[in-house]
């Protein structure tokens, strides 16, 4: 490519203002063996481990991994008003949502549902499953999951409160 096209396509691209400032850059990267054990595990065989938090990337975005055990589980059709979600399958087979149709995922799919987007996502082959689960912004999500096992210990109006401070809107 001549030099001027690369200049001016280099010119065109877009990036966010910076916002490390420094000019040597910084030992800063994290680390977190395959073998770490989850930071979440539910009754019925499900478990989150916490890969990147929003507070770990300054907000920037959360990615978990979601590992759901052979029984079905998964949340109903529900939005959010403020974050969009992700979902890349590692194992097994996982049925999403996608607001119009259920989706029978097998490893390596991908679904993107940006901020409003009806979706959902279900485990029901039978066998373990396991995905990543991806939200930006890094909104503080692990209140959320932590939260859903006392569920059922909250009054009607405590619940709804629970899932508005949560940006969950269920259909």
């Amino acid at each position: 490519m001549p030099a001027q096209s690369q200049r001016s396509r280099e010119k065109s691209m877009t990036y966010p203002p910076p916002r490390y400032l420094g000019t040597d850059g910084e030992t800063s990267a994290t680390y977190r063996p395959a073998d770490a054990g989850p930071e979440l595990r539910y009754a019925n065989g499900g478990s989150a481990h916490y890969l990147a938090t929003g507070a770990t990337t300054n907000g920037q975005f959360g990615l978990y991994r979601w590992d759901m055990g052979p029984t079905p589980s998964g949340p109903a059709p529900h939005f959010h008003r403020s974050i969009s979600e992700s979902f890349f399958i590692l194992a097994g087979s996982v049925r999403i949502y996608d607001g119009t149709r259920w989706i029978d995922t097998v490893p390596g799919d991908f679904v993107h549902v940006p901020e409003g987007g009806v979706h959902a996502f279900r485990n029901e082959s039978g066998e373990p499953a396991s995905m990543l689960l991806h939200f930006s912004p890094g909104a503080q999500r692990e209140g959320y999951f932590e939260g859903l096992p006392g569920l059922a210990e909250l009054s009607e109006e405590e619940r709804a409160e629970f899932f508005l401070r949560h940006d969950t809107y269920w259909l």
